[in-house]
């Protein structure tokens, strides 16, 4: 009774609904961390004068993921985001190079 050719299409695409729904709400949660970060980052760079290096690879890695769900949502790919697909890792500072600790001077007796 059920012939319809168009079936598994119809239940392929309500799955994909409901990993869009589940990834949306994903996105809402990054989005906020992502936005605590910046303002972290912002302080960093006020008090030592360089951004910290950790927190530009995991911004970069968090907006890469970002956009991985909007790529997925907007039916550009296929692939699910992250944990269907490995973490972004995080690409090489354009801008401004992260704060390096001053080398410590040893005292010589």
């Amino acid at each position: 009774m059920n012939d319809n050719p168009n079936a598994p299409q119809y239940e392929s695409l309500v799955l994909r609904v409901l990993w869009m729904l589940v990834f949306l709400l994903v996105w809402q949660i990054a989005q906020l961390l992502l936005g605590g970060l910046v303002l972290v980052q912002l302080i960093y760079r006020l008090v030592y004068g360089a951004p910290n290096g950790g927190l530009m690879n995991v911004g970069d890695s968090l907006s890469l993921y970002l956009a991985q769900i909007g790529r997925f949502g907007s039916f550009h790919t296929e692939q699910k985001p992250w944990p269907f697909a490995d973490w972004p890792a995080p690409r090489a500072p354009e801008g401004e190079a992260p704060y390096a600790e001053p080398a410590a001077q040893t005292k010589q007796p």
